[in-house]
């Protein structure tokens, strides 16, 4: 009965090791995959966009014959380090400042959250030194917050099947509490948000659902952030209520992620794993059950 049961655990371990492979060469096809895609439906259009701006500067040089090509250069570079720099090219000097209050809190949410859009980051020394020991100690504590908060949201789920649960109707009141979270996440995190940012910043709907996923999922790419436009009026909470809402959204978005990674990671078991698995439970029972057989002892 040892001998079987250590087989059968050799054999499922020897599946795992020829599993974890597949796993590799799976990640690395869906980033391969993606990288395809995304050359196939970028490259083009960056080639057309590189091209007309080439174009727009001749005609820049044509109209102002003053300029030679050099000094117009240096003037891209100029408004390249300025935008760099976290100051918007657009507008004049009356821009409302990118580290007033309400604008520091955001940032100090996009630090510690780890989203980090690219287009404002600290200029002096000091600021520099101080927001790396401020993401140190930011990010884990950001982290036990979102934990914290994320049992919490467990906690009422719980609650609430709790409360609805019947008797023989355990699988169907556990799907529709899930339903219920997610649907209810979907339409707080990922549906309304995008139409507030539409109406504030004037972006499209899509617009407003590419920045919000983008943005609780920590990715945040910098190319659409709230509250930059200098044409705009901001009321003086709108990045700050914006920063409260990232921080909700992040722990539902990380359980909606927790929750398919643990079912991808049970459906791989399930596929790879379970013929082994009940083979070997199998097996243990039959020889559990089976009587020990007498011994015969053949003379010599």
């Amino acid at each position: 009965q040892q001998q079987s049961s250590s087989m059968a655990l050799l054999t499922i371990h020897n599946r795992q090791i020829r599993w974890t492979p597949l796993l590799v060469l799976g990640y690395l096809f869906y980033l391969l995959l993606g990288a395809m895609v995304f050359q196939l439906l970028e490259k083009q259009a960056e080639t057309h966009f590189r091209d007309q701006f080439q174009m727009e500067k001749l005609k820049f040089l044509q109209n102002y014959t003053c300029l030679d090509r050099q000094a117009l250069e240096q003037f891209v570079q100029v408004l390249m380090e300025a935008w760099e720099k976290g100051v918007n090219p657009e507008g004049n000097s009356t821009n409302p400042s990118n580290w007033d209050f309400s604008n520091s809190f955001f940032f100090a949410g996009t630090v510690v959250t780890t989203i980090g859009y690219g287009n404002l980051s600290p200029s002096t020394v000091a600021g520099q030194i101080f927001c790396v020991f401020y993401a140190l100690f930011g990010v884990p504590l950001n982290l036990a917050f979102l934990n914290q908060l994320g049992k919490g949201l467990n906690a009422h789920l719980m609650t609430l099947e709790r409360w609805v649960q019947k008797p023989g109707r355990a699988q169907v009141v556990k799907t529709l509490t899930v339903a219920i979270f997610l649907g209810t996440g979907t339409l707080l995190f990922l549906v309304f948000p995008p139409l507030v940012f539409s109406y504030v910043e004037g972006w499209s709907y899509g617009e407003g659902f590419y920045f919000t996923f983008i943005t609780l999922s920590t990715i945040g790419f910098g190319d659409y952030v709230v509250g930059t436009n200098p044409n705009k009026h901001y009321i003086p909470v709108y990045r700050s209520l914006t920063a409260i809402w990232i921080v909700f959204g992040l722990a539902w978005l990380a359980l909606v992620f927790n929750v398919g990674a643990d079912l991808m990671e049970k459906f791989l078991q399930l596929k790879w794993y379970k013929p082994d698995l009940s083979l070997a439970e199998g097996t243990a029972t039959k020889l559990e059950d089976e009587p020990e057989q007498p011994r015969i002892h053949i003379p010599s």
